[in-house]
């Protein structure tokens, strides 16, 4: 045989042994899933999927988003505060479970079973003594942030999801720098994937200062990171254990409405005040304690007396959160329980409207028995199969009565759900399997009829930028939309 036949011969050998190897690889992946992994259906059908028809790149999607972390103990109290948050909240529970929780409003028993349920499975003690005020602009939500930030005295603990070194960010990191000069402790943590843009450049003179930083799940080799698929969507800022920020607004431009791409920027957030504060403390604390090399310890100083000159409102709340490491989805349960609930309405919006078979079922009985459900989702795509796989899963509701509305006058990215005009949700999970499964989220419950009607009259105003998507206009789009709808469905679970 020739020496050009010996190495063709050997090429073709060692072709075959890889092909082998990975059909043998991608059958234990497969086998993983199925028998192993702690997966919904929807997603182990997605997965097989992958693995099996697509066999290299597969085996390499699933070694960077296929990991399962539910059963991984991530966040850990030191024994003294597990011990006192552990009595606290089982009186809390007993409380609610033999009737003698002290309610400041009787409406709020009508929710018991659901306030019951986040606190025996989430810890999400019930508080009473808060203050709500709402933002739906941008520009309005970060100059106030910006004058709190200016008037803290001994802590800044900020979170954001997406944080972009452009006026916006650079901004905001001049007024941590300055403060952290004047000797108040800050720290910046954000998330890997979602800021990936940023450079150690960005925080130089912060850290100079004397400010910390840390990042979520980071890249350990460039380019590459195996946990890319459970990233930290939370968006919070704590301020002296007294001030607290939630919601959807990520800190760039375009969250300010100065990206030609998407217009206005529509979302919701709030600013509390009250004992909710120091449940964002702890979430806050947790993710910290995970992402960076220092362990902060729960002492007085992040968890101060409420100060009696505070504004002091009866706003009654419960902050949940929930990630891929937790036994039970939180917000699974939390908006299956608040649309089970009600008597009259659903207002929903989302940016991604990728729910789960319980969630899509739930929404058409309540349509079907004459709820008034109305769902809100932009008009324009920031992710393509993801928009198309929303209005795949519209379209099924719309056959049940539900109403949809496409808004067009900028993009909604805001996370809002309102049941009855009486208990509304507003913070970072959007209406999808991402959020509801796989991402680190964090949302604020409220029972409280003022708060709710505020966030309604903003529904009903949004509407005006609003176009109705009619089952009959549904029923018309193209050949094409269909068949690009009927595959983002099929990979919905994995998007």
């Amino acid at each position: 045989m020739s020496k050009e036949g010996w190495s063709g011969t050997m090429g073709m050998d060692w072709i075959s042994h890889m092909l082998t190897v990975l059909f043998v690889v991608n059958i234990l992946l497969a086998l993983t899933v199925v028998f192993l992994e702690r997966r919904n259906v929807a997603a182990t059908w997605s997965w097989l999927m992958v693995l099996l028809f697509i066999p290299i790149l597969g085996f390499l999607l699933y070694v960077m988003l296929g990991q399962n972390l539910s059963r991984r103990k991530l966040y850990k109290w030191n024994k003294r505060m597990q011990e006192r948050m552990q009595t606290v909240i089982s009186e809390q529970r007993q409380q609610l479970m033999d009737g003698t929780f002290p309610y400041i409003d009787p409406m709020v028993m009508e929710y018991r079973y659901l306030i019951y349920l986040n606190v025996a499975t989430n810890d999400s003690y019930l508080s009473q003594d808060n203050d709500v005020h709402i933002f739906t602009d941008g520009v309005e939500k970060f100059n106030d942030l910006i004058s709190r930030i200016e008037a803290a005295e001994h802590h800044i603990h900020m979170q954001y999801y997406i944080v972009k070194n452009d006026n916006l960010g650079q901004r905001i990191m001049e007024v941590l720098t300055r403060k952290a000069k004047q000797g108040v402790t800050v720290r910046f943590l954000y998330d890997d994937i979602g800021s990936r843009t940023l450079k150690d450049s960005f925080f130089k003179d912060f850290l100079l200062a004397g400010g910390h930083k840390a990042a979520f799940f980071p890249s350990r080799i460039p380019f590459l990171n195996y946990r890319v698929n459970y990233r930290n969507h939370r968006k919070l800022v704590i301020i002296d254990g007294q001030i607290g920020y939630i919601g959807g607004f990520n800190i760039g431009n375009e969250y300010l409405g100065l990206n030609p791409k998407f217009g206005y920027w529509r979302d919701t957030h709030l600013r509390l005040t009250g004992s909710v504060v120091r449940a964002l403390q702890s979430r806050f604390i947790l993710d910290w304690n995970l992402a960076s090399t220092e362990s902060l310890e729960v002492n007085t100083t992040y968890f101060p007396a409420i100060l009696e000159n505070a504004v002091q409102g009866r706003v009654p709340m419960q902050i949940v959160a929930s990630g891929p490491n937790e036994t039970w989805p939180h917000f699974v349960y939390t908006f299956l329980k608040l649309i089970h609930l009600a008597k009259s309405r659903i207002l929903l919006q989302t940016p991604y409207f990728i729910p789960e078979e319980s969630m899509l079922n739930a929404l058409r009985i309540a349509a079907l028995s004459g709820i008034d459900v109305r769902i809100m989702i932009p008009e324009k795509a920031d992710h393509l199969f993801v928009h198309w796989a929303s209005l795949y899963y519209v379209g099924e509701l719309l056959r049940a009565g539900v109403k949809c509305y496409l808004y067009d006058y900028g993009f909604l990215h805001a996370k809002t759900i309102i049941v009855d005009g009486k208990v509304a949700s507003v913070g970072t999970a959007n209406f999808d399997i991402r959020s509801l499964r796989l991402n680190f989220e964090t949302n604020a419950l409220m029972f409280h009829e003022e708060t709710a009607a505020k966030l309604e009259n903003t529904f009903w105003k949004d509407m005006e930028g609003c176009m109705e998507l009619t089952l009959e206009e549904y029923e018309k789009r193209s050949l094409r939309i269909r068949f690009l709808e009927s595959i983002s469905k099929l990979i919905s679970p994995i998007l």
